[in-house]
C-alpha cells in the first residue's frame, strides 16, 4: 500500500483551513494542520512532512519565517505560500526563499489539488527534480548554477544564480533595483549597490555566447532580461 503524502499546513483562519484540510484528506493525503508559524516549526520534525503549507500572515512567526527556518535544515521538502498578498514583491520574497510555488488567496482547492500532483508525479522524487529557465538560445539551471548556450556551458556563483533566477521569473520585464537588492542581498545598503552592478557585469558576460539575449539596464527603473 502506498504511504499517503504528509503535509503540515499552517494558516490561523480557522474555519477556512479546516475546510482545506478535509479536502486534502479527501484527497487520501495526511494533513497535520497549526494556526501558527511556531506550532508549525515545533511539529516539523515530528511530521516529516513532504510538503508544507505556509499562510504568510500569521501571529507570531509569519509564513516566510517560518520557510526560512525550515530551509535552514532541509533543502528539498516543498514549500507552497498560500496568502491573500499577491504583490510582485511578496511573490519574489517567497521564491527568493527557496519556495516552490505561491498561490493567491482566494483559490479554488482545485488548483491546490492540481498543483500538489503536478510536483509529486510518480516515479519522480522531487528531491531530483530541477529548475531551470529558458531565454533566448539558452538554458539557466537554477539548481546546479549552470548557463548553457549551445555547446558553451558556464557555471556562475550562487548570488549570481539568485540574481539571474529573478530575472528570469521576469523575462522581458522591468525589475527595479530596490526589489533585487532586497531579494538577493536582503538589504538596499549602498555597499550591495555596488555589488549588484559588479553581478550584474559578470552575468553579462556569463551571457555573451547567446546573441538573442542580454541583460538591459534601465536608468531609473533597474534591470530587463531580454531572451
Amino acid at each position: 500500500m502506498k504511504t499517503p503524502l504528509r503535509i503540515l499546513f499552517a494558516d490561523d483562519d480557522l474555519k477556512y483551513s479546516l475546510v482545506l484540510k478535509r479536502f486534502l484528506e479527501r484527497e487520501g493525503y495526511d494533513v497535520t494542520y497549526t494556526g501558527n508559524g511556531t506550532m508549525a516549526l515545533e511539529q516539523y520534525p515530528v511530521v516529516k512532512p513532504d510538503l508544507v503549507l505556509l499562510d504568510i500572515n500569521m501571529p507570531g512567526l509569519n509564513g516566510f519565517e517560518v520557510a526560512e527556518m525550515i530551509r535552514a535544515q532541509d533543502k528539498h521538502v516543498l514549500i507552497f505560500f498560500l496568502s491573500d498578498r499577491s504583490d510582485k514583491s511578496d511573490r519574489l520574497k517567497g521564491f527568493s526563499l527557496r519556495g516552490n510555488d505561491y498561490l493567491a488567496k482566494p483559490f479554488y482547492p482545485e488548483e491546490l489539488i492540481a498543483r500538489i500532483k503536478d510536483r509529486f508525479e510518480i516515479g519522480i522524487p522531487e528531491s531530483v527534480q530541477e529548475e531551470s529557465y529558458s531565454f533566448g538560445n539558452t538554458v539557466f539551471n537554477y539548481t546546479t548554477n549552470e548557463i548553457r548556450t549551445g555547446n558553451n556551458k558556464v557555471l556562475i556563483t550562487s548570488r549570481q544564480a539568485e540574481l539571474l533566477r529573478v530575472l528570469a521569473m521576469n523575462l522581458n520585464l522591468a525589475v527595479g533595483r530596490d526589489l533585487l537588492l532586497n531579494t538577493v542581498w536582503g538589504s538596499d545598503s549602498y555597499a550591495n549597490s555596488l555589488a549588484l552592478n559588479v553581478q550584474i557585469t559578470y552575468l553579462r558576460k556569463a551571457l555573451r555566447n547567446d546573441p538573442a539575449t542580454a541583460i538591459i539596464s534601465l536608468p531609473k527603473k533597474g534591470y530587463l532580461l531580454k531572451g
